[in-house]
């Protein structure tokens, strides 16, 4: 079988404003930086990265950006209110929600791509406007191991009074979200999800001007009918059609690498 290069999506390209790159030591480096945002997707991508490199060394490999998608979300979106202006909300699942947009015609679209980690993103004609995942994976609604939005003065309280900054970053990305509740498993779990997914679900309606379709992806978004209709219950009131769409990443993530390859021949 002949491979003619390898695709690695990376959660977080540092620096590097690209949907995606080949693969050399600059584009190396900027995602060893990027591990200090996202460390439980670019620190295993990295020894990924390294492992394929060596057994396929002969061509070229390329890094595609999971955030690229919402790049160009409009000021409102993308700042926060804060005097760091390298704090800013760049947003991940984006290969996710660009599959569900090639495979969906919705002019307001909101994806829910609910699975490890989970997200709602508001799609205006297949640019993204918002999205709830913010400078790291762990914004937004809760997820299976990661805590989603949680308010700062908590995790200062935190800090202040003995917890340190390695047993907070493991506790909030691997011991926080669902599974700190009870797992999915339990009813409550379950209304909790589908509360604060709606919630995030009419919020994106009010950036769209109204929601024409909601897609559900993801491994919980497309298994779990419970969750669904749990959620779609609380948002009925929107009239939008309710799809579920298989995400098709590595799709996706191969249509970046032949682009990317095509501009640098």
């Amino acid at each position: 079988m002949r491979c003619e290069a390898v695709g690695h999506r990376i959660v977080h390209l540092g620096e590097l404003d690209v949907e995606a790159a080949v693969i050399d030591e600059r584009v190396y480096g900027a995602i060893e930086r990027g591990a200090q945002i996202a460390p439980l997707h670019n620190r295993p991508a990295l020894a990924a990265i390294a492992d394929a490199r060596a057994a396929l060394p002969d061509v070229p490999h390329v890094a595609v950006s999971d955030s690229w998608f919402h790049a160009r979300m409009p000021d409102e979106a993308h700042r926060y209110a804060v005097p760091w202006p390298e704090i800013v909300r760049r947003g991940f699942h984006g290969l996710a929600v660009e599959s569900v947009v090639e495979q969906l015609e919705a002019y307001r679209l909101v994806v829910c791509h609910l699975g490890g980690g989970c997200s709602v993103t508001a799609v205006l004609d297949g640019r993204s406007l918002d999205t709830t995942m913010g400078l790291t994976p762990l914004e937004g609604v809760p997820m299976v191991t990661r805590s989603g939005s949680l308010d700062p003065g908590a995790v200062l309280y935190l800090l202040r009074t003995g917890v340190g900054v390695d047993e907070l970053d493991h506790a909030l990305n691997e011991e926080s979200g669902l599974t700190a509740l009870g797992g999915l498993d339990e009813p409550f779990v379950v209304s909790y999800l589908a509360y604060h997914v709606a919630k995030a679900v009419a919020a994106m309606a009010a950036v769209l001007g109204g929601v024409d379709a909601i897609a559900f992806s993801g491994g919980i978004g497309e298994h779990r009918a419970d969750v669904r209709e749990a959620i779609l219950e609380r948002v009925a009131f929107l009239g939008a059609e309710a799809h579920v769409v298989p995400a098709r990443e590595e799709l996706v993530i191969a249509q970046h690498v032949r682009r990317a390859l095509a501009t640098t021949s």
